[in-house]
């Protein structure tokens, strides 16, 4: 999906709702390793077709390159967010397992492979929110972060419609190439609290 980055940032900005996340030490990735996090505004869901002025859709804006999702991030006054802040974000000071806690994902958590099997209108899962009220943290897209890999790529956290269980784990994450227009891969946007 391709959209001019100033309408989108119009767009966006018109409808986008913010949850402020409080700062913290994130216990980051299967080994816990401190690492201190600012307190930052999040879109409550990822980025919608509607809210990027392609209709009325609330599927997830997806088909977008890095390039393409930094872009609009920038004309909403924000950035995509980093691995370590975005694990912080569906974690918490819990170092809860899943955005809801520690409970395996079911289909009202949760869109993940034996769901519907495409993506479905964000916000719908709303036993899945984290307590900070952020919503599709786990399933449905995959999400861009701002945190490089080798080899021009990207990490991707959240899982996606098409992953199982593991996938939608706090601290797993994944990567791909930054040219790379997935209709599995969505993003959120952050900015100073």
């Amino acid at each position: 999906m391709t959209t001019p980055h100033a309408l989108a940032g119009h767009w966006a900005a018109e409808t986008v709702q913010w949850i402020t996340v409080p700062a913290g030490i994130c216990r980051f990735g299967d080994k816990g390793r401190p690492i201190k996090v600012r307190a930052l505004q999040w879109t409550r869901t990822p980025l919608t077709r509607a809210q990027l002025g392609a209709g009325s859709c609330q599927l997830p804006a997806t088909g977008l390159t890095y390039d393409e999702a930094a872009a609009i991030a920038r004309a909403l006054g924000g950035r995509l967010p980093r691995s370590v802040e975005w694990e912080w974000a569906a974690a918490g000071p819990e170092t809860r397992r899943y955005p809801w806690g520690d409970t395996e994902p079911d289909t009202s958590r949760a869109n993940l492979l034996g769901g519907p099997g495409a993506p479905t209108p964000v916000g719908a899962y709303l036993a899945g929110a984290t307590p900070d009220g952020l919503l599709d943290m786990a399933g449905n897209t995959w999400e861009w972060t701002s945190s490089s890999v080798l080899g021009d790529g990207y990490v991707v956290r959240g899982a996606s419609y098409a992953s199982p269980a593991l996938y939608a784990r706090c601290t797993f994450l994944n990567a791909a190439p930054g040219e790379l227009a997935s209709a599995g891969i969505g993003f959120r946007v952050v900015r100073e609290a």
